[in-house]
């Protein structure tokens, strides 16, 4: 079963709603332990997923007394398949696809070496058509000055 990180899938909801309370580029910030209020994700958990969005450019804190996190891109500027890698890392369906040589240990005999390549390349795009406004809906961008969100490319829940 092909299968996203707990982290990956906080990351999507605190982005969410970041964006929800207007806490996109020059806007509002939200705390660590607000966004763990209101999205029900341990206060710990929310403070490792920021650093580790913040590292990747997908938000950044404001310090001071007022300070916070916001998103630097509104949502439908981000697409799924980045925000999978600031977490997960690569997006690869096998090692070889990763592209590490010796990371199999079938790699010198194996029958279908280099044949995933096409596999992984179209579940990378099918992630990058995805934006975080597809997957936060309705409203998650409705405010003025902000994009509206799109719900085009649902994806069901298990």
């Amino acid at each position: 079963m092909l299968r996203l990180s707990k982290l990956t899938d906080y990351a999507v909801v605190i982005m969410a709603r970041l964006a929800r309370e207007g806490a996109g580029p020059d806007g509002r910030v939200q705390t660590a332990p607000g966004l763990a209020a209101a999205t029900g994700i341990a206060e710990p958990t929310v403070a490792k997923v920021l650093k580790i969005l913040g590292q990747a450019g997908l938000v950044e804190g404001v310090r001071g007394a007022r300070g916070g996190y916001r998103l630097t891109r509104l949502l439908p500027a981000v697409p799924l398949a980045e925000v999978i890698a600031a977490v997960d890392g690569p997006i690869a369906l096998t090692a070889c696809v990763d592209g590490g040589a010796g990371a199999c240990e079938a790699e010198a005999f194996c029958a279908v070496r280099g044949r995933w390549d096409p596999v992984n390349d179209a579940i990378r795009a099918a992630l990058s058509s995805i934006t975080l406004a597809d997957l936060a809906g309705p409203g998650c961008c409705a405010r003025p000055g902000l994009a509206p969100a799109t719900a085009s490319a649902a994806i069901p829940a298990e």
